[in-house]
């Protein structure tokens, strides 16, 4: 492991079911790093293609003063630190690179419009939450609809057999570094997916086509703690694992006009 490397990738679980989808390439690039003297970005770089839209660079590259996204969309290069977080941004980006790389555009556009802000506008807000926590589920529409309604008792416990016919992918690098110490009330934001997920490639496509401004705005989000899925924790097949209010909260009433 290179000397700047700060945290220690041993610690990853490549059992865990949620990392199922990242583990063919992302174990071995951790294996690698583990044995061999080189950075973070290296490290990506040895998986990328010839054709990936951008390349793996040290943080010291980003300018002073300079957005990182819009350093990006500008360079087609991605400032990377030697920690998990910017490892499994990189994983995202070898997976997803169209979407990544609409993801970049958006946000760059959303810089461009407004400066960099404070507080972030309802675009690049959407954004950001997706990028950092965000996850596709494709479930049959009895599911959608009980977690829609913030019904945990239905969603998890009367449809629990539903659960075989859903797929759940996480996309946020963010809430992958964070399940490396998995913690009950880690939330993904997820979209709604097509019902045939038949391959990452496919969803690529189809997740960067479905990032229009006016929609993603709106943050099509639903909340879903992730250690609630069937299968993934398993402290959720104890009695009164989803009574807990502060993680499976209900739907919030509407306003009275």
């Amino acid at each position: 492991m290179a000397a700047g490397v700060s945290q220690p990738f041993d610690v990853i679980d490549w059992s865990a079911p949620w990392l199922a989808p990242w583990r063919a390439l992302g174990q071995p690039l951790a294996q690698q790093l583990l044995q061999d003297d080189l950075s973070v970005h290296q490290t990506l770089q040895t998986a990328a293609p010839q054709a990936a839209p951008v390349v793996f660079v040290p943080q010291s590259d980003l300018p002073e003063g300079t957005a990182y996204e819009q350093y990006i969309w500008d360079t087609r290069r991605v400032p990377t630190r030697d920690n998990l977080h910017d490892f499994f941004n990189g994983l995202v980006w070898l997976q997803f690179p169209r979407t990544k790389r609409r993801l970049n555009q958006l946000q760059a556009q959303a810089i461009a419009a407004d400066g960099v802000k404070a507080v972030r506008g309802p675009l690049r807000d959407a954004l950001t939450v997706f990028d950092e926590n965000g996850a596709l589920l494709q479930a049959p529409d009895a599911l959608w609809d009980a977690l829609r309604a913030r019904d945990w008792q239905r969603l998890f416990i009367d449809l629990r057999p539903l659960w075989a016919q859903a797929r759940l992918v996480l996309f946020g690098h963010a809430l992958l570094e964070k399940l490396v110490s998995p913690r009950k009330p880690m939330v993904a934001h997820v979209f709604h997916a097509p019902v045939a997920m038949n391959s990452i490639a496919d969803v690529d496509g189809w997740l960067a086509d479905q990032m229009e401004v006016s929609a993603w705005s709106t943050k099509p989000f639903t909340p879903l703690p992730v250690l609630g899925v069937p299968g993934w924790w398993p402290a959720n097949e104890a009695p009164g694992f989803y009574d807990d209010a502060q993680v499976f909260r209900p739907l919030r009433a509407a306003p009275v006009p």
